[in-house]
C-alpha cells in the first residue's frame, strides 16, 4: 500500500529547504550551542542568520545600550528602544522570539572582559562581533585556550574581514596582530585611571557590508556544526564592496604566539 502524502506537507517544516543542501546537518544545528560576543550591527545579524538557520542555544554578551546611530543597521532595534536607551542584549533576547518562538538565548550585560570565560568549553562555536582589537584578542585567546572554534568579522565602512580560528590547527587573531594592532592596545590600556579616557573616532559603517559579513561568518559556522571544517576559511579573507571583491591573505601561525605556547603547556 503506497502511503498517503498530505497536500502542503513539505511547506510546513519550516527548515524544509534547508535540508536540501546535502551538507547541512539540521540535527546538529538545532542542537548546537553558540555563543555571541557583541550586540551591535554585526551581532544583530549573526543572531538573526543563527536562528534562521535553525540554532535554538545562544548565549549574547554585550555591555552598551540602544542609541538612535544603530537604527540604520540593526534589524532588531526600534525607536523606543534608543528612547529608553534599553540594553541591547535584553532587546535581541526578546525580538529573536519572533522569529522562532523555541529561541533560548541568554542575555549578558557586560564587557566581555568581566565574566569568566571558562564557560566556552560548553559551546560549539564563538562568533566575534566586537568593534575594537583588545575584546578580540581577549575572547580569541579564551576560545583557543578550551579548543573551541572562533569566527572573527570585522567591518569598516564598506570593506569588511573574516579569520576563522580552529585550534590547534590554524592560526589565531594574535598571530595575525601587528605593530599598527598593538600601537592602539598600549593606548587604551596605558590610561590606568577611572576618570581617563581615550578618544577613538567613530568607525564607518553601512548595513550592505555588515550583512555580507555576518552572513559569511554564520556559514563558516554552519559548516563547523555540520562536520565540514576542511571547507572553512583557513586565513584572513577581506571583503572590498567598492570593487565587490574577495581576497583571502595567508597567516602564518606563529610558534612564539603566547595563545599557542599557553595551549601547548596546558597539554602537560
Amino acid at each position: 500500500m503506497s502511503a498517503l502524502i498530505k497536500v502542503g506537507a513539505i511547506d510546513d517544516d519550516r527548515f524544509d529547504r534547508s535540508r536540501r543542501i546535502g551538507w547541512l546537518d539540521m540535527e546538529r544545528i538545532q542542537s548546537a550551542r553558540c555563543f555571541v560576543a557583541g550586540a551591535g550591527a554585526l551581532g544583530n545579524e549573526v543572531i538573526k542568520n543563527l536562528v534562521l538557520s535553525g540554532v535554538k542555544s545562544i548565549m549574547l554578551v554585550d555591555m552598551d545600550y540602544v542609541v538612535r546611530s544603530n537604527l540604520n543597521r540593526c534589524v532588531f532595534f526600534r525607536e523606543e528602544d534608543a528612547s529608553r536607551k534599553s540594553m541591547k542584549t535584553d532587546i535581541i533576547a526578546k525580538r529573536v522570539k519572533e522569529l522562532n518562538s523555541e529561541i533560548r538565548i541568554t542575555p549578558i550585560n557586560s564587557r566581555i572582559e568581566e565574566i569568566d570565560l571558562g564557560c566556552l568549553k560548553d559551546y560549539d562555536v564563538v562568533f566575534g562581533c566586537f568593534d575594537n582589537i583588545g575584546a578580540r584578542l581577549h575572547l580569541n585567546a579564551h576560545a583557543y585556550y578550551y579548543g573551541v572554534p572562533y569566527i572573527d568579522g570585522g567591518t569598516d565602512g564598506i570593506t569588511g574581514k573574516i579569520q576563522v580560528v580552529l585550534p590547534p590547527d590554524t592560526p589565531c587573531l594574535q598571530c595575525a596582530t601587528n605593530k599598527t594592532h598593538m600601537k592602539i592596545l598600549e593606548k587604551r590600556f596605558s590610561c590606568t585611571g577611572a576618570d581617563i579616557s581615550i578618544y577613538e573616532p567613530k568607525i564607518p559603517a553601512e548595513i550592505t557590508t555588515t550583512s555580507i559579513i555576518a552572513a559569511i561568518q554564520v556559514r563558516e559556522g554552519l559548516k563547523i556544526i555540520s562536520g565540514k571544517k576542511e571547507n572553512c576559511i583557513r586565513h584572513v579573507c577581506y571583503y572590498n564592496g567598492l570593487l565587490n571583491t574577495f581576497d583571502s591573505f595567508e597567516v602564518s601561525l606563529d610558534p612564539m604566539c603566547p595563545v599557542h605556547l599557553s595551549s601547548y603547556f596546558k597539554s602537560f
